[in-house]
């Protein structure tokens, strides 16, 4: 099943995504809700993020190309990760399928893609054993963890470098019925190949990064934990378009424009 998060006028909802027709549900996937009678035609919506988490969590260096790629760019050697390391990203960077991605003025022009598998949290849980772990999971979206290189190496935290506002495109909608084994993530950067892994080739797989999480923290319904992308990484430039696919998920697809002069 494939549930969107829209816009149709000036209203926002969520729906059931079926043959290009959106079928409207009054509440929330992660509560209680009902289907309405109504139908609306995917093309007179814009598809907005999918959730808006209450806590958004981000797996640190979880594929060992990029890790080498990136502790490389850091003048240092690279290391296989000991243990599942996760941070945090901010909700204001969020934007949907279709969107564009907007670089600051005053950026090097290092801004690169991430594209990422996106765990969306169906159930409250605490203290799950990696065997019970993907039970608290309602579904899987795709994200793109647009970084800005030198402020990433500048910065002491991540907070211009990750969440600059529209640096987390998500979407296009969530997806319940995924078989993690059989996922394939590739980007294409102005409609050429430009990466391509396995998704489930991770360093620590999903069961193992919510059970270590839930030892110590409660996750909650529609919290999301982005789990992390394989090299290369490119950089995009204003006038590119970005394409992130995970088979079986959808293809998350967005501009990169530059930001408006301020007079």
């Amino acid at each position: 099943m494939r549930w969107v998060r829209y816009r149709h006028g000036e209203a926002v909802g969520f729906g059931v995504l079926e043959d290009d027709t959106i079928t409207p549900v009054e509440g929330s996937p992660f509560g209680e809700h009902r289907p309405l009678s109504r139908r609306i035609a995917r093309s007179d919506v814009r598809l907005l993020p999918p959730v808006i988490p209450p806590t958004f969590y981000a797996a640190g260096l979880n594929y060992l190309g990029h890790t080498k790629e990136m502790v490389d760019a850091l003048g240092a050697s690279a290391r296989r990760p000991a243990k599942p390391d996760i941070g945090y990203r901010a909700i204001n960077a969020l934007i949907g399928d279709g969107d564009s991605i907007v670089v600051p003025s005053d950026s090097s022009g290092r801004v690169q893609y991430e594209p990422e598998l996106v765990v969306v949290i169906g159930r409250q849980a605490k203290h799950l054993s990696e065997e019970d772990a993907l039970s608290c999971i309602f579904g899987y979206t795709i994200g793109n963890d647009v970084s800005e290189r030198s402020w990433q190496a500048a910065d002491k935290t991540l907070w211009r470098a990750k969440n600059t506002d529209t640096f987390k495109p998500m979407g296009p909608w969530i997806e319940t019925d995924v078989d993690l084994e059989s996922l394939t993530t590739r980007v294409r950067l102005n409609s050429t190949v430009v990466a391509e892994f396995r998704t489930n080739d991770m360093v620590f797989g999903v069961a193992r990064y919510i059970s270590a999480m839930t030892r110590y923290l409660t996750l909650y319904p529609g919290d999301v934990i982005w789990m992390g992308a394989d090299s290369p990484t490119r950089d995009m430039v204003p006038g590119d378009e970005i394409e992130v696919e995970i088979d079986g998920i959808g293809v998350l697809r967005n501009r990169v424009i530059a930001e408006p002069v301020r007079g």
